[in-house]
């Protein structure tokens, strides 16, 4: 990706990843250095209870100039450490990428290819890709497709999997859309997409390689049935109660009455 010119932000979450943060870290490190892109890796630790926090930094002190290390002091959920990563990155494109290493971050450059090819705004890694190589169990394959059909009927988003770990954005386009967002945890993927799609960006898809490194993943029965009522207060939100273009409106609003003071 020497042909990217702008600098690229890596966001990786991490909660309770010590026996392969090191692992996953160093290697996404390796990766983007021989890249020889400009980029960034923020580590975004959710409040672990383990010793996460603690390999992180002194992987921090080896690697000062690339790593970027901060930590809430309780669990907040995916989706708000994410919202609040974004306050410490300074890319002009923002990768999100999970720290089992499930995604190996050499496909980051499919997506800038993808990204570049079709105009995207964002792009996403997909499990249902026709191109992309999974290997992962049977029940995870049946959630995601009935998953996949109830964000279709819903929303109607031009992609197949919103909630795989690995998607590019131009970060302007998270600087629009991350003060809409409420879900804290499992379908705050599927909020970020849905409000872009509403709001004109352009999503594209890419193929991925998916080779799980826990034997179980930690996608139990309460995270299916709290992912899936967090789908139905987004659809709610977005076509009920017209919450999302109310915030606009209200934030036009009052940037029309601060102006006005201002002038006074």
């Amino acid at each position: 990706m020497r042909d990217v010119k702008e600098k690229i932000s890596v966001v990786m979450p991490a909660y309770n990843e010590s026996s392969h943060i090191v692992a996953s870290v160093e290697e996404t490190i390796k990766t983007f250095q021989n890249f020889g892109c400009d980029w960034e890796l923020l580590v975004m630790d959710d409040g672990s209870n383990d010793d996460t926090y603690d390999r992180l930094s002194v992987l921090s002190a080896k690697y000062p100039r690339h790593l970027i290390l901060k930590k809430n002091s309780v669990n907040l959920g995916k989706g708000r450490a994410l919202k609040k990563a974004l306050r410490y990155i300074s890319g002009d494109y923002t990768v999100f990428l999970d720290a089992d290493m499930d995604l190996h971050p050499i496909q980051v450059q499919t997506l800038f290819d993808i990204m570049r090819l079709d105009g995207a705004d964002i792009v996403i890694g997909s499990k249902l890709h026709p191109n992309s190589i999974v290997n992962y169990s049977f029940q995870r394959r049946v959630i995601s497709l009935v998953y996949y059909w109830l964000v279709r009927i819903l929303f109607n988003l031009p992609c197949h999997d919103t909630q795989t770990g690995l998607k590019l954005f131009k970060t302007e386009v998270l600087r629009k859309v991350f003060p809409r967002i409420l879900v804290k945890q499992f379908a705050f993927d599927l909020e970020v997409l849905v409000n872009a799609h509403h709001l004109g960006y352009k999503i594209a898809e890419a193929p991925i390689v998916l080779n799980p490194q826990r034997r179980y993943g930690r996608m139990g029965f309460r995270v299916i049935v709290k992912t899936g009522w967090d789908t139905l207060a987004i659809f709610y939100r977005m076509y009920i109660l017209k919450y999302y273009d109310r915030i606009d409106y209200y934030r036009r609003k009052n940037l029309a009455k601060e102006f006005r003071r201002v002038r006074r």
